[in-house]
């Protein structure tokens, strides 16, 4: 099989790993090296701050000795396996980032053989690029579960970022779609990645010139959809992962069928609309203060499908309305839909020179058409009360997945007693 042969495959079969992302590193390359982490420029990755990069999305190899009910690349598929060598994937970024085609790699593999053995594939191509190639641009690899402390260290030297997918929310699901997997090796690799990088930033405060470790940090990806697993479930899930692992993000891939299997259910479609407002939801537990205790309350374990995760909170708390923008809190304003932490910061700025009208807020990016309901300026509310349901009309979101962010929507609970 040719080289160009063995890319066709491989990257297709990389193609469902919905946790590609380039951000929160800044390398730059030295004196003949090529490539930087922080220009904006093959697949399409989202950086932090809203910048569209592309990436060689590959795996290493996609010959698998697990089985999971879910993947294309599982041991009994009846697919066309390959596998690349670390020269023959250094010189493909390279081409690629000369060509301008890509900024970065994000490079994964099936696991043929002991974990160690494959993290260190990985490692070697990632060190290859780096030493000898003087790469300077983004890297993430993906990490095996069971591998060595050792490996996992040491992959975070070369690596921007370092992924160890979960994929299902509970021990349960996991035994019956990912038999070989485990619940405990998956979270262990998540401990130490923490630990690590937490440990880094700590030697990196007493000595500038430390090494950094992984410094776009570690993400997960959960599947949504393969299981039966709620809502509530799922948030909870994310919630722990990043308060106890130091996680920077959770990916969510909608379920889509890849081969009939007895164990897996058969969408018509993929849950393209709760993917969507996982993601939502994820947002406002990262960004915006929420305790995933807060996103559902009562007996609900689902996101309603008319309205988004915030926009429902609101209108199960009327009492915590209207917000005063002329003298609410940055947090206070942050539970306001249509106001973002953007929105929020410059209504706290601008406040303190002058007094604040409608027409001011709509000049700030606040969203009136949602934020009108739910604001007052100097107690004098912006909107005459309403039904809630003629609020919730009003609020309801008819976008497709993907046009309400602006953004193509990505491509129980895992017990945490495992660890």
């Amino acid at each position: 099989m040719d080289l160009g042969e063995k890319l066709a495959l491989l990257a297709a079969s990389a193609r469902y790993d919905a946790s590609c992302a380039s951000s929160g590193s800044a390398r730059v390359s030295g004196t003949g090296g090529i490539g930087a982490a922080v220009p904006a420029g093959v697949c399409h990755s989202w950086t932090g701050d809203g910048r569209c990069v592309s990436l060689l999305k590959v795996l290493y190899s996609n010959a698998c000795r697990n089985d999971c009910a879910y993947c294309v690349n599982r041991s009994s598929a009846d697919i066309r396996r390959a596998s690349f060598g670390a020269e023959e994937l250094v010189s493909l970024t390279v081409e690629f980032y000369r060509r301008n085609y890509v900024e970065g790699l994000f490079l994964s593999s099936g696991v043929f053989s002991d974990p160690d053995i494959v993290m260190e594939r990985l490692i070697e191509v990632a060190r290859i690029l780096r030493e000898r190639e003087g790469f300077a641009g983004y890297i993430h690899l993906k990490g095996i579960p069971g591998c060595g402390e050792a490996l996992l260290r040491k992959a975070g030297l070369f690596a921007d970022r370092i992924s160890v997918n979960i994929e299902l929310p509970t021990s349960r699901s996991l035994a019956l779609l990912a038999p070989q997997k485990s619940g405990a090796e998956i979270l262990g690799s998540m401990r130490l990645l923490g630990e690590a990088e937490s440990e880094s930033r700590e030697d990196a405060a007493r000595l500038r010139s430390t090494p950094r470790f992984a410094p776009a940090g570690q993400s997960t990806q959960l599947i949504v959809g393969a299981s039966p697993e709620d809502d509530r479930c799922i948030v909870n899930l994310a919630a722990a992962l990043y308060r106890r692992y130091g996680l920077r993000r959770v990916y969510y891939s909608a379920f889509m069928p890849v081969a009939p299997d007895p164990r897996l259910p058969s969408p018509t479609s993929p849950p393209l609309l709760r993917e969507h407002r996982l993601y939502q939801a994820d947002w406002l537990l990262r960004f915006y203060g929420y305790g995933a205790d807060e996103l559902f309350e009562g007996a609900e374990s689902s996101f309603a499908a008319d309205i988004d995760p915030k926009c429902s909170w609101a209108l199960g708390h009327p009492s915590f309305f209207p917000v005063d923008a002329c003298r609410a809190s940055y947090a206070e304003l942050l539970r306001v839909p249509g106001v973002g932490p953007a929105g929020a910061r410059r209504i706290l700025a601008s406040r303190s020179s002058r007094s604040l009208r409608s027409e001011d807020l709509r000049k700030m990016g606040i969203a009136l058409k949602r934020a009108s309901w739910f604001l007052s300026l100097d107690g004098s509310p912006l909107r005459e009360p309403a039904q809630p349901e003629v609020i919730r009309a009003s609020l309801a979101d008819h976008s497709p997945p993907g046009k309400a962010t602006g953004r193509p929507a990505p491509a129980g609970q895992l017990e945490l007693e495992f660890s």
